[in-house]
């Protein structure tokens, strides 16, 4: 019997298990090490290595050999993994030395180090479970973190140092507090220095912040689990720098910001950068490691917010700085203080520094995402071929990432010196569906949108039901040039649905002007869903019945979803609202003041939908992970109460043990299933299945 795509997308983690990840090329551009699990439906992820002179892959590590079967992972590395939505086990991250000889990682909380030349895996004896572990530059020592305290372990010897113990139960050296994991993508806490006599470590505190209580009401016999959360308007985490030498020093590292988003060390020294609380000034400093000075490179600043892009600070072999910030209408690349690139060409993040050549991505058109590289003073576009694209650059050796809508799934070339290729290998399940996508541009603001018809309609044939299937929210892009995008949305259009996705303001990729529209005011994306519905509609007049429009999401999208049959019943009938954020009181600082700025400046009522309660009128289905700890149950909780004292009938399910990633497969399979008979059920009338 054939697997049905619900079932397989879910034991497929959304069809992620088996592609390449996680790249490493060693600095003469001879190997890449890299991640992927065994197959589409394996979710235990090995270590491989590839040789770019031949093309060979050879696998390093599989846990399974280890026996890591069954992974027990202490608290802290279940949190780093759902910060860093990992769906996936086994070795799912992993760090080298400089040369790229060795490779460390921790499984089920055990240490073991890898020599990628023999394959030879040992573990190393530790005294806790170990999270992040980091090898020094030279290969010769492994720093790691266990219940808060940063050690380091000689390799040859098993000597091991703490080189900072935690003061108190509410305090972690080494380690990315949740602002930083969750909004500002730091997932770790130190770094080594060049010589590897030392490190700057964050020591983070977190007894400032709010007590929040995450219950297991299917469990009453269980305690809450009591966690930390940084909610809109209420103190952070308060983290503090230190420079820790292995011979027992300590130089304090002292900014002013309230935000430490990066930090760098390399031969060219140590620097930070920092962000205050509005986002409104950022400053990138040098560090002297030796007294902790600090010296001013650049700051900017922006009256809205300003973002944060991935893989700077970086140098060339120079010493000149590569930058990346708003200039002249326009996301651009400085290096020195010149900006590089055009302001139409929109820089989404620096990937690598390797000698003088910068490998970066960026967009022209808001769908594709590039490869480029500056180098000598010219730009280059390293790839031109329609789709989404990402890559790795070292020893004049490129790692290129391509997705896109004529391709099934990703590919991964290695591309060499001389120019020719080799292929990574990738293993994941094929889905059994074609997404049929056509990409336009709808509405009066020419927004990105996707519209997927079902495989057996004939266009101009008859109307079908419309689903709005958004993200919708600042930040993030669901409307790209890739497949594996829509095998969802082309599930749903099989089902009977015309689907429509589009990304409206805030959304990356057509500059800083569009995506800070949304600046105080996060209801307005609904007036974008609305307009891009009107504009496809007027594209494909005998295809939609905009008397049966459906809407649902996840996350800002079930917030969206939400907002939709609140405040414009007239356009949507129904609705699935998946952990949404319904007061912005309760989701974290960072994001939400960034957008909606302190909550006494009196922007949040006008973006939240507590207030929009006795509005209701159309069939609601909320549904929220009772396990969430970044969208909490309480979001979900207040709005049905509040609907409840309106008198409002409405229909909440919620997920008994799931957090925000619902990676559960029976789980995410029924919920599909669930969705589909909820929605069909409200819209009413006849849908055609084929």
């Amino acid at each position: 019997m054939t697997e049905s795509f619900p079932r397989l997308y879910a034991r497929t983690r959304r069809f992620t298990l088996g592609i390449p990840r996680g790249f490493t090329i060693s600095p003469d551009g001879g190997r890449v090490v890299f991640l992927r699990t065994k197959s589409g439906t394996d979710p235990v992820t090995c270590l491989w290595e590839l040789d770019t002179a031949t093309g060979v892959e050879r696998l390093v590590v599989d846990p399974l050999s280890l026996g890591a079967a069954d992974e027990d992972l202490p608290a802290e590395e279940r949190a780093r993994r759902e910060r860093s939505r990992e769906s996936a086990g086994g070795v799912v991250a992993y760090a080298t030395d400089r040369d790229v000889r060795q490779a460390v990682f921790a499984l089920s909380g055990e240490l073991h180090l890898a020599d990628l030349a023999t394959g030879a895996v040992r573990g190393l004896t530790t005294p806790g479970a170990v999270i992040d572990p980091r090898l020094s530059p030279d290969g010769t020592r492994v720093a790691y973190v266990t219940a808060g305290a940063l050690h380091v372990q000689d390799v040859a010897t098993g000597a091991d140092q703490v080189l900072a113990a935690p003061e108190g139960d509410e305090v972690a050296y080494g380690l990315a507090e949740f602002i930083a994991a969750e909004e500002m993508d730091r997932m770790r806490g130190y770094w080594w220095a060049p010589s590897g006599d030392r490190l700057l470590v964050a020591r983070v505190d977190e007894s400032p912040v709010g007590l929040w209580h995450i219950a297991d009401p299917a469990n009453p016999d269980r305690p809450a689990v009591a966690q930390r959360y940084p909610a809109a308007g209420t103190a952070n985490a308060e983290v503090s720098l230190f420079v820790l030498g292995l011979d027992g020093s300590r130089v304090a590292v002292p900014y002013e910001h309230e935000y430490l988003v990066t930090a760098s060390w390399n031969g060219h020294g140590l620097s930070i950068v920092t962000l205050s609380r509005d986002q409104r000034t950022r400053r990138l400093l040098a560090i002297d490691p030796s007294t902790g000075a600090t010296d001013l490179v650049r700051e900017d600043t922006d009256p809205a917010w300003l973002d944060i892009v991935p893989g700077v600070p970086g140098r060339l072999s120079d010493g000149r700085l590569v930058w990346a910030t708003v200039a002249e209408g326009g996301h651009r690349l400085f290096v020195g203080e010149e900006p590089v690139t055009p302001p139409t060409l929109q820089v989404r993040a620096v990937l690598d520094v390797d000698g003088d050549t910068v490998l970066f991505t960026a967009s022209t058109e808001p769908t594709e995402i590039q490869l480029w590289t500056y180098s000598g003073g010219s730009l280059r576009p390293v790839t031109t071929d329609s789709g989404v694209h990402s890559g790795r650059l070292s020893g004049g050796v490129t790692v290129v990432q391509r997705q896109s809508l004529d391709t099934e799934g990703m590919t991964v070339t290695v591309v060499r010196r001389d120019g020719t290729t080799a292929p990574i290998a990738s293993v994941t399940e094929r889905p059994g569906i074609e997404p049929r996508v056509s990409l336009v541009r709808a509405g009066s603001r020419d927004l990105s949108t996707a519209v997927l018809l079902p495989s057996w309609h004939v266009p101009g044939s008859g109307r079908l039901p419309v689903l709005m299937d958004p993200y919708g929210g600042p930040h993030a892009q669901r409307v790209l040039s890739a497949g594996r995008m829509f095998l969802e949305p082309q599930w749903w259009a099989e089902q009977g649905f015309a689907v429509v996705v589009s990304d409206g303001r805030g959304t990356p990729g057509r500059g800083p002007a569009f995506e800070r529209e949304v600046l105080h005011d996060l209801s307005m994306a609904l007036e974008d869903q609305v307009d891009a519905l009107q504009g496809v509609a007027a594209l494909y007049p005998d295809d939609l019945d905009l008397s049966r429009v459906a809407i649902r999401g996840w996350s800002f999208g079930g917030y969206l979803s939400a907002l939709a049959v609140l405040r414009r019943p007239d356009v949507f009938h129904a609705a699935v609202a998946g952990a949404p954020v319904t007061d912005w009181r309760l989701y974290d600082t960072c994001y939400t003041e960034r957008y909606l700025g302190h909550p006494d400046e009196g922007h949040y009522e006008a973006s939240s939908l507590i207030g929009d309660a006795e509005k209701l009128e159309r069939p609601l289905l909320l549904v929220h992970g009772l396990a969430d700890d970044n969208v909490v149950a309480a979001h979900t909780l207040r709005l049905s109460s509040a609907l409840l004292a309106a008198g409002r009938p409405h229909t909440v399910l919620p997920l008994s043990g799931v957090t925000h990633m619902t990676p559960q497969e029976v789980v995410a399979e029924n919920l599909l299933l669930l969705q589909l008979q909820f929605l069909t059920g409200s819209l009413g009338g006849e849908f055609r299945r084929d």
